[in-house]
């Protein structure tokens, strides 16, 4: 099969779809690899590293676009991209589709087979292509949330883990999984008081064992988030339905009792965001005020660390993408029901259940398409 990877082209976005060693393995499996020129350099990949493995390098993105069979992306296809995408061709990505009617029309109407990476599942109930970018997102949260309360910033200018005499910064972390694991982790490592809310009295029992007195953890009911939220210096959003669109558990009204210059985190942007001021940034401005509050909700945080996002989300996906190459998408989905999690849509049908249910779209079951 004929794979491609073209440069991203979102807001400074630095990552890249296929690595010189995916590259490298597809070659060696019989498979062609083209990736437009420059695309792997924010990583620290230059073509040279492409050549040597075995890909070739190409112009352009339309090339791309117009000769692969597979086109392996990081972020969603920008509008410019999705008019280049056509029937019959295969696109692995991330889509986040949930909360974005326009992309979601523009694939259906490309008729493009997609394959979402947020909604490939494993044995244990996971998300094993979300999982890096998770942890990713998770470790950065608290360094920008940090970054955001300096007063310069707008924010409280509060430092997060204190000094001898003036006590921590208090951080709420709202949702324990693997984003929270991983913002809670590094936010007490640097000094902060931590509490990570969670509905899951299991989630909550082994992060206790996990961290033991390093934080708290309380239940995550409506009125513990909001006294929790209300004391915080921070709060990070770390919640997650897969394929859905994210719940908002921080209303605007909220805003008014929190403390001044205080910093919400979103990383549940991509799907929406999980407070209801929250709407997209970039790195180029990545933060908003709204009644006091700052607002940190860049859609790709991952990019800013591109080069440990793009080798840990590598690592992951590569043999998804080689089930697709090497046996065609029908087949890997039928040999694989954790893959066939990720199909989003096909010849102009969605077909990702939680995506119709935000969108008010019909759905169609993917074993149709699979006879």
């Amino acid at each position: 099969m004929l794979i491609g990877c073209p440069k991203e082209i979102k807001n400074q976005e630095y990552r890249v779809g296929v690595t010189p060693g995916a590259a490298h393995e597809a070659v060696a499996a019989g498979h062609t690899v083209i990736v437009e020129t420059g695309a792997g350099v924010g990583s620290g990949f230059p073509d040279e590293d492409y050549i040597a493995a075995g890909a070739s390098i190409v112009a352009s993105a339309e090339e791309v676009f117009a000769r692969a069979e597979l086109v392996v992306k990081v972020k969603e296809p920008q509008p410019t991209e999705r008019k280049q995408l056509s029937e019959g061709q295969i696109l692995f990505t991330y889509l986040h589709l949930a909360p974005d009617a326009a992309q979601t029309r523009d694939l259906l109407d490309s008729g493009v087979t997609a394959v979402a990476y947020e909604t490939v599942t494993d044995r244990a109930g996971g998300l094993p292509l979300l999982a890096p970018m998770s942890e990713v997102a998770g470790r950065l949260a608290p360094q920008v949330g940090a970054w955001t309360l300096q007063k310069a910033n707008g924010g409280r200018g509060v430092l997060l883990g204190g000094v001898p005499g003036v006590g921590p910064a208090r951080v709420a972390v709202i949702g324990g999984g693997v984003v929270g694991t991983h913002a809670a982790r590094v936010a007490a490592g640097m000094g902060a008081e931590v509490t990570v809310l969670d509905r899951s009295l299991t989630r909550l029992r082994y992060l206790e064992d996990v961290f033991g007195n390093t934080i708290r953890t309380r239940y995550a009911s409506a009125a513990n988030t909001r006294e929790l939220v209300i004391e915080s210096d921070m709060v990070i959003g770390a919640v997650l339905i897969p394929g859905a669109a994210a719940p908002k558990l921080v209303s605007r009204a909220d805003l008014a009792l929190m403390k001044p210059g205080a910093a919400l985190v979103d990383v549940a942007i991509d799907q929406g965001g999980c407070f209801e001021t929250s709407r997209p940034t970039t790195h180029d401005d990545p933060i908003y005020e709204v009644d006091g509050i700052m607002h940190y909700c860049v859609a790709n945080m991952p990019g800013a660390v591109a080069r440990t996002s793009t080798i840990a989300l590598g690592n992951a996906t590569m043999p998804f993408m080689m089930a697709l190459a090497g046996k065609g998408w029908k087949q890997a989905l039928r040999d694989d029901p954790h893959l066939k999690a990720g199909l989003n849509t096909h010849a102009g049908k969605l077909t990702c259940a939680p995506v119709g249910e935000a969108l008010g779209i019909d759905v169609t079951d993917p074993d149709s398409l699979l006879g």
